[in-house]
């Protein structure tokens, strides 16, 4: 036994009589935070919600940690301190931290370090991005080692003082992989870890799909592979670009390669504006969204600049808002609840205070589907501050309707800037390009940042091409609309107990049922069949854990997807169920031990 490795995982229900009898003797007779119970075992009230992460030597228990996700409602701590006491309990992202227990034995291992850190990569692959906690008294250095901080906030239980802490989780992330690099490689070659998030963080950008390309491979050797591998993780058109888009493209590919673009992009200027009925010193263009992203905020904005996101919401915004500039960023939800709807009064009030640089808002909203017309959100940027920028992000509004675009209101209004990429209407993903839209001065000031080339010569023949065939893909969008149905009818025979919502744009959403397998789990199976879906979870603790997006292919790449995923859920119901959140009203859950 002593030569098993320790394997983390999430606990089962046969892990909840050691639980319990292991709290007893820690807890009750150990450290005299409780009564001794007679039969030996100490329950908790939060006992049929909370997750437990489990640390084993083959058959033998070493440790446990428990986390409260904050879809419950409650909290351990809500025992001890009102929200009036300690506000941050009232945070929609706060994941609660509570009993590391280790068996004595174990307690000079690496057992207790290995599941304060599995508890964070949980948290986090779940979209939480601070955690509150009670360390004791007596152990207090280990958990500021750590990187958790105390609020300030004492509590007594019995005859154990514990101290109130909390963390943002990207930046105990980076501690623990900075800090502690070199152990935590050293224990991830031998430790089993079992949980359904990966190890170690991915990378430090901004996580998006595409891990579909790893299939594929990166380093173009086995492109063939493209044939057999299903996409669905990015929101790369089903369709190929327009025919004038592939004929300019294969007429000369030598020339189109070696030779220099137009340093301005004068020409993809000028064809914008007239299919768009705007004028040419409105408009600059990038290499994607994200170059436009990266280049006017970074440009606009501050450590010292406030901005408010809709969560959920595109990543890519949080990224470099938080990550790249360090802006305080407020989050506007959005709840299954109200269909994930913006409520433009709801809005208002909150811009209302003035306190916001800018507000983005990606319409139709990536990853929801859901939009708000377009008169509803030109009457709320009338009524907002002047002192608040305005983002709207137009990458799937032709899925809608290309008349609901805010872009004649971002011609004369010098709040608002109007993003449209040209990679998810247009099928040229692979092309990278954009463009903004901005009253002249504040477009003028973009073109004076953007360096020359910005555009491939490629990209700007492909895009100029796509835009003279508004008919092609004005059919391709309206075909889009059917095949979204034909691949929710799919996903909803699958399961009667999945939730498929279809919103508006190239994409959908499936939501698995509270007590079976989670997202991460769902994409990981799928993958075993060469389908490959997005885990919603890191985006956003709305999602629970349990909401997968899945992009709109052909017929046969639909066909695909749906027998993927009625192979996986198979192939994830035998074997015993890991004791998850489920959404019990707060009254059913019983009183907090």
């Amino acid at each position: 036994m002593g030569h098993d490795p320790l394997q983390l995982r999430t606990a089962t229900p046969g892990d909840l009589e050691w639980i319990h009898e292991l709290r007893h003797r820690v807890y009750a007779q150990e450290l005299g935070q409780h009564a001794p119970d007679p039969a030996g075992r100490l329950r908790d009230g939060l006992d049929g919600d909370n997750v437990y992460l489990v640390a084993a030597r083959g058959r033998a228990r070493v440790g446990f940690v428990s986390l409260t996700p904050p879809w419950l409602g409650q909290y351990g701590l809500d025992k001890y301190l009102t929200r009036e006491e300690l506000p941050l309990l009232a945070e929609d992202d706060m994941f609660e931290v509570r009993i590391l227990t280790v068996e004595p034995r174990w307690r000079g291992s690496a057992a207790a370090p290995l599941l304060m850190y599995a508890a964070l990569r949980w948290i986090a692959a779940r979209g939480g991005r601070r955690v509150v906690a009670m360390g004791r008294t007596e152990l207090l250095s280990m958990y500021l080692a750590a990187g958790l901080r105390p609020v300030g906030r004492t509590v007594r239980s019995g005859a154990v003082t514990f101290e109130v802490l909390t963390g943002d989780v990207a930046e105990l992330t980076k501690l623990a992989t900075d800090r502690y690099a070199t152990p935590l490689e050293r224990l991830r070659s031998t430790v089993d870890w079992r949980l359904d998030v990966p190890f170690a963080p991915r990378s430090d950008g901004c996580e998006h799909g595409g891990a579909s390309f790893t299939a594929v491979g990166t380093d173009f050797r086995n492109l063939h592979r493209r044939h057999e591998v299903v996409a669905a993780d990015v929101l790369d058109a089903w369709f190929p670009p327009a025919p004038g888009v592939r004929a300019v493209l294969t007429e000369d590919p030598g020339w189109a390669a070696r030779t220099s673009p137009p340093a301005g992009a004068e020409g993809l200027l000028a064809e914008i504006a007239a299919a768009r009925t705007l004028p040419a010193e409105t408009l600059a263009v990038g290499a994607g969204s994200s170059d436009l992203i990266f280049r006017a905020f970074g440009r606009w904005l501050t450590p010292r600049s406030r901005v408010l996101l809709m969560d959920p919401g595109y990543g890519e915004y949080a990224h470099v808002t938080e990550r790249v500039i360090g802006c305080r960023t407020d989050r506007f939800r959005l709840s299954r609840e109200d269909g994930w709807r913006i409520d433009p009064d709801r809005l208002a009030a909150a811009v209302g205070s003035g306190r916001y640089d800018l507000v983005v808002v990606v319409n139709p909203n990536n990853p929801t589907g859901r939009h708000l017309p377009a008169v509803r959100l030109r009457a709320l940027i009338a009524a907002a501050p002047a002192c608040t920028r305005w983002w709207i992000d137009e990458a799937y509004l032709g899925y809608v309707d290309p008349d609901e675009s805010l872009a004649g209101l971002a011609v004369t209004d010098p709040r608002v800037v109007v993003c449209t990429s040209l990679s998810k209407m247009y099928a040229l993903s692979g092309m990278r390009a954009a463009y903004l839209v901005a009253e002249p001065t504040t477009a003028a000031q973009l073109r004076r940042w953007t360096p020359p080339w910005p555009v491939s010569l490629p990209a700007q023949l492909a895009a100029v091409a796509a835009l003279r065939d508004p008919a092609y893909y004005g059919d391709r969008w309206l075909r889009t609309h059917a095949l979204r149905r034909q691949l929710a009818a799919g996903l909803a025979g699958a399961d009667e107990y999945v939730a498929v919502e279809e919103a508006v744009a190239n994409f959908l959403t499936v939501t698995l049922p509270s007590g079976g397998p989670s997202a991460a789990q769902l994409v990981d199976a799928c993958r075993r069949h060469d389908v490959y879906l997005r885990d919603l979870s890191p985006l956003s603790p709305q999602y629970e854990g349990r909401t997968v997006r899945i992009a709109v292919k052909d017929t046969a790449g639909n066909a695909r997807v749906v027998a993927a995923f009625r192979a996986a859920l198979d192939e994830l119901r035998p074997g015993p169920a890991p004791l998850v959140a489920t959404p019990r009203s707060v009254a059913a859950a019983g009183p907090v031990r």
